[in-house]
């Protein structure tokens, strides 16, 4: 089917390609475009979910009650590209022409291919674009006893004009301070904006946002870039959409978004996930 997209459709999820769904969006349709790529990591990602029921036959589990534990259906998606640039740079060139002028792309990689992708995005979008490298750090996995333990994402953060980009740091949540002795009881109790390191878990594995999908990504790292780069009203684009986490912060947020993704598995979880979206397949 031909896909377009105009400024007044609703929510829309779109199961396909997004380079395919790309090419029937005119210039300049988004604020705020953030892409989660596949990190190149060489094998398939896969994650089962589990249930546990309380059931007094059951295996002994949390205060001493029995469970019953239930595998539910496996999540999974190749992260495996023989030339991984190539599949890339295309879909960062359309994220170029999608934002408006005052727009702004998060870009997030792992340490496998962040320092490419930074060459590429000055190139693209130019140096004088690039705003910020924000580093989420986590702790959980395993742990390397060969090197150090690799235990963050980077996000690459750039604009489409370097002069007139949307940017709002009083709409951010604040965080606690991590010195607080150090300040007045005034900036403890207001918190401090984050800087461009965040620590922040992950998905908990029994949490109220987890769906299952592997590398599902928190709703606290999605909130943060919505609030700071977008304002009540402006359209957000996520083209690896995967659990749809960027539609949900979106749409909590009075934000309006199209989420694309070419996985059956992904669109099946932002179903449950995002019930008043319009789906698309193409």
């Amino acid at each position: 089917m031909a896909w377009t997209w105009r400024d007044d459709d609703p929510d829309t999820v779109v199961l396909g390609d997004n380079l395919a769904v790309t090419a029937g969006i005119p210039d300049g349709a988004f604020r705020l475009i953030y892409l989660d790529p596949p990190f190149n990591t060489g094998r398939t990602q896969r994650h089962q979910r589990v249930t546990a029921t309380r059931d007094e036959a059951g295996r002994a589990g949390f205060g001493g009650h029995g469970y019953l534990r239930e595998s539910g259906t496996v999540s999974q998606y190749n992260d495996t590209f023989e030339d991984y640039w190539a599949f890339l740079e295309p879909r960062l060139r359309e994220a170029h022409r999608l934002l408006d002028d005052q727009g702004t792309l998060y870009l997030h990689l792992d340490y496998r291919e962040s320092h490419y992708a930074k060459v590429a995005l000055d190139g693209l979008f130019g140096r004088e674009c690039f705003l910020n490298e924000i580093i989420w750090a986590y702790d959980y996995g395993a742990k390397s006893t060969r090197r150090w333990p690799a235990k963050h994402d980077t996000i690459l953060v750039y604009v489409k004009n370097p002069d007139r980009y949307f940017f709002d740091s009083t709409s951010v949540d604040r965080e606690p301070y991590m010195a607080p002795g150090l300040v007045t009881i005034e900036k403890v109790e207001r918190g401090k904006l984050p800087t461009d390191v965040w620590w922040h878990t992950i998905v908990p594995t029994n949490g109220r946002e987890r769906t299952g999908y592997p590398t599902q990504k928190p709703e606290g790292i999605l909130r943060r870039i919505v609030q700071a780069s977008s304002a009540p009203g402006d359209s957000v684009l996520d083209l690896f959409a995967g659990s749809g986490t960027t539609g949900a912060v979106a749409a909590s947020l009075g934000r309006r978004f199209l989420l694309v993704d070419e996985n059956p598995d992904a669109v099946a979880v932002m179903r449950t996930r995002l019930p008043d979206a319009r789906f698309v397949e193409l």
